[in-house]
């Protein structure tokens, strides 16, 4: 029998879809299951984008512009004027996804073997990437103490070999929710430069920032205009992650160019998906997000109270995206998210967490961690605590401090 490739075996579970056959078999069981572990918002998405869709009247779904519809990309270029930043509508690929985006910049940008330095915990699908690339990921830890803040400079620096391609941040981030200031991002500024690294900044939750905290934009840092690369995408702007549109975006003329020749070999990005996204840039105003971030503000605050009440638990105050890292007083936090769905329930109800064990590279890493998505609504969040909490007292693994 022939066997799979090492780059198969290679490749990582998502923490996020792995527990999968569990939830769903606790619902067969009769249990409410409360899915906090996938960046899944209930918010609606705007009407407008749903009709576009409903409302085409093309003879045909043809393909489309390998780069995207260039009316699309247009609009796209007014969308970032609006935040500052200054691009045409050429330096922009659209993508299925920033998944995509993120694979057209890694195979633009880095060779086989060629490492890129990401500080940990970090979104878990860029393990997969790396691996999907043949790229080497360095991670740089950071830490719940200092609510998981830029690791000091010192420590890219000592990452540093002759191989190293790119750093890879994600601002606001996933899984932390932590927001990288000006002053931290002019610090990586400054060691791209010295290095002549490409920086890729993934931007996707730019505009989820809370407590009077604003974003700061790679694309803003003066002296690497062309070593850095944007990665962007409507999924969590507009609440419709399944229409699968992203965007990577450069000044940097042959990495675009580059990127276009991997965006050729799949054709075009999905046709429906880049109608409904532009049709949300015409709608969504500034209104539609102050009153999606009042939501969110209101469902952080839920879910950081309750973890910082249970006994043994702390999780600090994320500033922007709509996750939480939380330490939880657990032994493993894999073994715990699969316990609470096979095993456990109160009420007939249970949550399902993600693991954060997925979200580092560093094995070992993360084991009495998970990741909590707060994006239900503030009533079911309640609810999936307090299961959370009496979970905790009922845990075989439980670990407390001496």
């Amino acid at each position: 029998m022939p066997t799979v490739s090492n780059k198969g075996r290679m490749m990582p579970e998502s923490p996020i879809r792995k527990l999968v056959p569990y939830a769903e078999e606790a619902k067969r069981k009769g249990v409410k299951v409360y899915h906090l572990n996938i960046g899944q918002p209930d918010i609606s998405t705007p009407e407008v984008a749903l009709d576009a869709i409903r409302n085409y009247n093309e003879a045909v779904v043809a393909y489309s512009h390998s780069a995207g519809i260039p009316s699309f990309r247009e609009k796209l270029r007014g969308y970032y004027q609006k935040h500052g930043i200054e691009i045409t509508a050429d330096e922009i690929i659209v993508g299925a996804g920033a998944s995509e985006a993120i694979l057209f910049a890694m195979n633009s940008c880095l060779d086989t073997g060629d490492e890129i330095i990401i500080p940990e915990p970090f979104y878990a699908n860029y393990n997969g990437f790396a691996i999907n690339a043949g790229v080497v990921v360095k991670p740089i830890p950071s830490d719940i103490s200092s609510g998981f803040a830029l690791p000091p400079i010192g420590e890219f620096e000592k990452a540093i070999t002759n191989k190293t391609k790119a750093v890879l941040i994600c601002n606001p981030n996933n899984p932390t929710g932590y927001l990288y200031s000006k002053e931290e991002l002019e610090m990586l500024r400054d060691i791209v430069k010295k290095y002549d690294l490409y920086l890729i900044a993934d931007e996707v939750y730019r505009e989820f920032c809370y407590d009077g905290m604003k974003h700061h934009s790679a694309m803003h840092l003066e002296g690497i205009e062309q070593n850095v690369i944007l990665i962007d995408s409507v999924s969590k702007r507009y609440s419709a992650c399944g229409i699968r549109i992203g965007f990577m975006i450069s000044r940097n003329k042959e990495v675009m160019k580059t990127a276009l020749k991997f965006a050729q070999a799949r054709l075009s990005p999905p046709s429906f998906g880049q109608v409904a996204a532009e049709a949300a840039i015409d709608c969504t105003t500034m209104e539609y997000f102050d009153g999606v971030l009042n939501e969110y503000l209101a469902r952080r605050d839920t879910v950081v109270k309750f973890i910082n009440s249970m006994d043994g638990a702390y999780c600090p105050t994320p500033k922007g995206a709509f996750y939480v890292v939380a330490r939880l007083p657990i032994d493993n936090s894999d073994r715990f998210c699969q316990w609470l769905l096979e095993e456990y329930d109160h009420n007939g109800e249970t949550v399902m967490l993600a693991p954060a064990t997925g979200f580092y590279s560093t094995k070992g890493k993360g084991t009495n961690e998970v990741r909590i998505s707060y994006v239900l609504n503030v009533g079911d969040l309640e609810k999936a605590m307090k299961c959370l909490s009496e979970a905790l007292q009922a845990y075989p693994g439980r670990k407390d401090k001496s």
